[in-house]
């Protein structure tokens, strides 16, 4: 057994690309996406406790109970590992949830890797899989870290070396986005399965930001039109590409400096959104 208690770091993810392929089988869609985390970030303490799993969390609306992934996560763990009897986990939020940057299943990843740490017991690589994979199709890409070709319904991971830096600024309206209600929207049938890809390789800043694109967005674009409004916003403030990340509902733009970046992220918030209460970040890749 190592320490009492331990924290991580759960940073947020963009998807710079994301397209949706034919529904399987099993309800799942499967998907080809460049995703890539950034420096907006969650922590996610987690302790040993005498019996059960507590969850808490510092942000309203987030479930606490059986509904939350780092509960889920911690579950699988302890029937798998045995131990330990009991685990509280605290989590301090700052990636807003419904936007489809990725905060509940790096979360869940956090947490895996809390009890890890926690236990020094070390699930085999499948086991591990199997578990980020049954509490979410995005928990897998945050367990290596760093920026992947995501396929299948988020279980193939192909790592991408990443030398090109940028910075994005982020926006997030005042409203959230359901995953399951995307999907549905997209209407993507059985088959259309996608045929395996090149794995892209990224040397310049053009090259990341020409393979900006979102399957999604064409889904959200008539009850939500202030998606592409906000993209439209971003690209006049400078931004070489902007796009929906996951199934939404925050917008980023990719600039090549923090200074840009932040420049943007002034003129955006200067600019007000009519008191409808948006929140805008500026993060890098990392």
């Amino acid at each position: 057994m190592g320490a009492s208690a331990v924290s991580f770091l759960a940073p947020a993810k963009l998807n710079l690309s994301l397209q949706v392929f034919g529904k399987r089988p099993d309800g799942y869609h499967d998907i080809r996406s460049v995703m890539v985390p950034v420096s907006l970030y969650d922590e996610v303490t987690v302790e040993e406790a005498p019996a059960g799993i507590t969850v808490e969390c510092d942000a309203p609306g987030v479930p606490d109970g059986a509904a939350n992934s780092c509960h889920k996560a911690a579950a699988l763990f302890l029937a798998w590992a045995g131990t330990p009897a009991g685990v509280r986990i605290r989590i301090r939020k700052s990636i807003p949830a419904e936007s489809g940057l990725g905060g509940g299943s790096s979360d869940a990843a956090a947490a895996l890797k809390g009890l890890i740490a926690l236990t020094g017991v070390h699930p085999p690589r499948e086991a591990l899989l199997a578990m980020a994979i049954h509490v979410g199709a995005d928990v897998p890409f945050f367990l290596p870290g760093g920026a992947a070709l995501v396929e299948g319904i988020g279980e193939r991971l192909t790592p991408l070396p990443w030398n090109v830096p940028f910075y994005a600024v982020i926006v997030r309206p005042a409203f959230g986005l359901s995953t399951r209600e995307g999907y549905a929207r997209l209407g993507r049938e059985a088959g259309g399965l996608p045929s395996r890809g090149r794995v892209p390789a990224f040397r310049t800043f053009s090259e990341v930001a020409a393979i900006v694109r979102n399957d999604f967005e064409a889904a959200w674009e008539p009850s939500h039109p202030e998606i592409g409004a906000i993209r439209r916003e971003l690209t006049s403030v400078g931004a070489a590409a902007a796009g929906l990340s996951g199934s939404g509902s925050a917008v980023f733009g990719l600039f090549t400096s923090e200074g840009a970046a932040r420049d943007a992220r002034k003129t955006l918030s200067a600019a007000g959104d009519g008191g409808k209460g948006r929140r805008v970040f500026v993060a890098r890749n990392v």
